[in-house]
């Protein structure tokens, strides 16, 4: 199987030793994003919230890069360092996607990368 790396300005650039995403066969496999503007490369807001919608942004960039769209996730794992904020990344969460809803996990950790307060990966389906 081959692989291939998918770039896009319009997401942020890697802050380490990964890819973007990176597609396999008919999967693409999106990095975790935080909540960092892709122009500037600083956190968008303190707001958990605003960090959601630009998570989901980066990723809907990402997406789209590869020609395709969010709708087509078959798994999205998202992690926050505070569970409290569940109920706000569902309602985030409906504005970028329709049902059929994909999978998705949901993690609580200590910390995450620049002190962001939630982190998305996604696999999508491209076929």
């Amino acid at each position: 199987m081959t692989k291939k790396t998918i770039q896009t300005d319009n997401a942020p650039a890697a802050i380490g030793i990964y890819s973007q995403a990176v597609q396999a066969g008919n999967l693409l496999f999106i990095s975790g994003q935080i909540p960092l503007v892709p122009e500037t490369m600083e956190m968008v807001s303190d707001e958990f919230e605003a960090q959601a919608i630009q998570c989901f942004t980066n990723l809907k960039a990402v997406c789209e890069a590869a020609g395709s769209s969010l709708d087509k996730s078959v798994k999205v794992n998202i992690s926050m360092t505070d569970l409290s904020n569940f109920v706000t990344v569902n309602r985030v969460m409906e504005r970028f996607f329709d049902q059929p809803y994909p999978a998705r996990a949901a993690v609580g950790v200590a910390q995450l990368p620049k002190d962001a307060l939630i982190e998305i990966e996604a696999i999508i389906d491209l076929s």
